[in-house]
């Protein structure tokens, strides 16, 4: 093929590529073009067990999750892409029942109840709870493993928020 053919075929093909109104990211996103913005609004605590820092937490990771990851600007008002919600559950179960009926693990529960607007795309939108746990040894204080399990189950359910708002798998 001579430059000449190759040149004529190339240039149409990288035109086509850039018209298309879906953009794709190297964290998975697929986000309108026309996007521009998100919130991210405070999660209450609404759960019968109440950790007192798991709202701020929670909050600002989902935060962070779209600053590091995508090329929107946050603001405090409604976003092209808006978050808000409540924690709904915190509970610890028995896990790993043992012969003598005494509990091996331990599992931490959170779960986080989530309605999420697309402006541009309102069939993308979503009104859903979302729970992820981590479990512990039994012998281990609650306390004394809460803040390690706490961090891990917030990063888990920030990344399901992110892939169902903005992943499109």
């Amino acid at each position: 093929m001579n430059f000449y053919k190759f040149h004529r075929w190339i240039v149409p093909m990288f035109a086509l590529l850039a018209s298309c109104s879906i953009k794709y990211s190297f964290s998975g996103a697929s986000i309108s073009p026309d996007s521009k913005t998100f919130s991210v609004q405070f999660f209450p605590n609404m759960a019968p067990l109440v950790n007192p820092t798991l709202s701020s937490t929670f909050t600002e990771a989902l935060k962070m999750k779209f600053l590091t990851s995508t090329r929107l600007s946050e603001t405090d008002d409604a976003g092209d892409l808006a978050f808000e919600g409540e924690i709904t559950g915190y509970a610890v179960t028995p896990q790993a029942i043992t012969a003598s009926e005494v509990a091996a693990q331990n599992r931490l529960t959170i779960s986080v109840h989530i309605k999420f607007t697309n402006v541009q795309d309102p069939a993308q939108a979503f009104d859903k709870t979302f729970s992820q746990y981590e479990d512990y040894d039994s012998q281990r204080n609650l306390s004394d493993v809460e803040g390690e399990l706490v961090d891990e189950i917030v990063k888990k359910l920030v990344e399901d928020i992110f892939n169902a708002a903005v992943a499109n798998w």
